[in-house]
């Protein structure tokens, strides 16, 4: 990325996850141009059936698991997350949530009330009844998923709580349980979709299959764009009673639609994916400073451990002065986020590595 004056800044964080082929890859730019000519948006999402829209669909049902075959396109995860939610009502009839302590879905009232974090709800009280909280990675705490819960809401890989990867048993032992009891389970991707984490899902890293994927960040290339993708079965309950179970004006906007297919479209073909451990591996081998407590990463998803948050604070001004543009988590705030675009080459891994550890002698 370029500032004003011409100097430039190799973007470590990919605009929050947003730009996993890189910022303005060829590709998605002349898809978005493509689409420009022949129409923008026409009617409010659903009421014509639009190209771009099937197409990305289509392809979308082509990386995930036989049941995950319909998507419902959006703005934004945080939109996303509502339309998961609303879903799991409607399919279930009940009306309990679950979620996990420093959890991060969105900040509309829905998904901020399955936010794990106190700190920035308590402005905006009374939020949603019936969310319930447990312990990420506890298995403990699964009993408390019964009859009454529509669904448990998971990121596979904690984002903001500063990477926290569960265990493969974990995983699979809520699956059970969702599967027991009915309650579904909702995979939020919004941060871990798109091959950050060395799957094209983060789900696939342990052995499951949820009912319902939440996808947005990555998946647009750079364009705003969400989805909740679920089963023929489920998502057909939002068609009737009432008839429109859930509306949106701009969702699957053209536009977003091409950006994301071409999106998808690079991963795939150029195989990005494939060397996203690799790259991995580079970033751990070259990040060696005594300031480093830790490292906790899957993939190109990666929270360096420091001392405390006005430590992590003064790395990212000095990084921003060497041109590295990094940032911290909102519920892990003594970590400094790396996620980089997949394009990242070898040669600018070493590069930015070299510049954290300078940063860090202060």
């Amino acid at each position: 990325m370029y500032e004003a004056s011409g100097k430039k800044y190799l973007d470590l964080i990919s605009g929050i996850g947003v730009s996993n082929v890189g910022h303005r890859h060829p590709k998605v730019v002349a898809a978005i141009k493509e689409q420009a000519d022949k129409y923008l948006h026409l009617m409010v999402y659903g009421e014509l059936v639009q190209t771009p829209q099937v197409k990305l669909a289509q392809k979308l049902a082509s990386t995930l698991p036989p049941n995950l075959s319909v998507s419902y396109f959006v703005n934004s995860g945080s939109e996303a997350i509502e339309g998961a939610m609303k879903l799991a009502k409607r399919y279930t009839g009940r009306t309990e949530f679950i979620s996990c302590y420093n959890a991060y879905h969105g900040s509309t009232q829905g998904s901020l009330s399955l936010n794990g974090s106190e700190d920035f709800k308590q402005a905006y009280r009374p939020l949603l009844p019936d969310i319930r909280h447990i312990r990420f990675n506890n298995t403990e705490d699964l009993t408390s998923i019964s009859e009454k819960t529509a669904a448990i809401i998971i990121e596979p890989i904690q984002g903001e709580g500063g990477v926290r990867v569960p265990d493969a048993a974990y995983m699979q032992a809520l699956r059970k349980c969702c599967t027991e009891t009915g309650a579904l389970l909702v995979v939020d991707e919004i941060q871990t979709g798109f091959g950050r984490t060395g799957k094209f899902w983060g789900f696939e890293n342990f052995g499951i299959v949820p009912d319902v994927v939440v996808s947005a960040k990555g998946m647009g290339g750079g364009m705003p764009i969400g989805a909740f993708i679920s089963s023929p079965e489920i998502m057909s309950v939002l068609s009737h009673n009432p008839v429109l179970g859930h509306i949106t004006t701009f969702g699957g906007h053209p536009l977003s639609c091409a950006a994301s297919l071409a999106c998808l479209e690079v991963i795939l073909e150029e195989k990005l994916i494939d060397k996203v451990t690799e790259k991995e591996k580079l970033f751990i081998n070259n990040l060696n400073h005594p300031r480093i407590k830790s490292i906790r990463n899957k993939g190109l998803l990666m929270a360096v451990e420091l001392e405390s948050f006005e430590v992590v604070q003064q790395v990212i001004k000095n990084c921003l002065q060497e041109g590295i543009l990094t940032d911290w988590f909102l519920h892990c705030d003594n970590s400094l986020r790396i996620a980089p675009p997949l394009i990242i080459t070898e040669a600018e891994i070493k590069e930015a590595c070299a510049i954290i550890c300078k940063a860090l002698d202060f």
